[in-house]
């Protein structure tokens, strides 16, 4: 397997707890990959996976919006991929929420053993240039971690409007609910378009701060 791909899939199950996570990075060191690689996966991770979700929400606005379409002969089977794609949404919020996680253990992890480094360097001209490295990549990190975090933040709540239309048309699969529906499509896309806006912005960060590693 390629060392990149055995990477990423490591990360998928960094563990949680401390002792257990300094096994990993050792074992990971001995393949050649240190905290700041393992950071620079992470983010990478956490962009990709927000990008899936971004995709899978607009599917999920664009079935919802074709349902409007339909007779009521066809409504069921709308209904039923209307419902695949909010399960698919609802997994991806999760899986974005765990590689944010991920990402910002490893980021904690990494700044707290640069710092240990620090205090060990006797030359103060090269701690003094360590150290700047340190609060400029921290910086760097957290801008990127705080647009994550707030494009994630726009999740749920779409997410919550999606599954009550869901819920509504399983109870009202008839064109009188459809009817009744179609002025709340604006409302959720002008929410996914927000929700896509901040995914698009925390992708640009995450672009940048990978960059800056390597």
């Amino acid at each position: 397997m390629h060392t990149s791909r055995r990477a990423l899939l490591a990360l998928a199950v960094l563990p949680a707890f401390a002792g257990c996570r300094t096994v990993y990075y050792t074992a990971m060191e001995k393949v050649g990959f240190e905290k700041r690689d393992l950071l620079r996966r992470a983010v990478k991770a956490a962009r990709g996976e927000q990008q899936h979700a971004g995709k899978q929400y607009k599917d999920a606005l664009e079935q919802l919006q074709a349902i409007y379409g339909r007779s009521g002969s066809n409504l069921e089977k709308a209904y039923d991929k209307l419902k695949a794609e909010y399960e698919s949404c609802a997994a991806d919020t999760k899986a974005v929420q765990g590689r944010i996680k991920e990402m910002d253990r490893v980021a904690s992890d990494l700044f707290r053993e640069w710092e240990g480094e620090i205090r060990q360097m006797d030359d103060a001209t090269l701690s003094s240039s360590s150290r700047d490295k340190l609060a400029q990549t921290r910086t760097n990190f957290t801008n990127v971690s705080s647009a994550l975090h707030r494009s994630y933040e726009a999740m749920p709540p779409v997410l919550k409007k999606l599954q009550d239309h869901v819920l509504y048309l399983k109870h009202n699969l008839n064109a009188e609910a459809l009817g009744s529906l179609r002025g709340r499509a604006q409302e959720i896309e002008g929410d996914i378009q927000t929700l896509l806006t901040r995914m698009n912005a925390a992708i640009a960060e995450a672009d940048g701060f990978v960059k800056t590693l390597k």
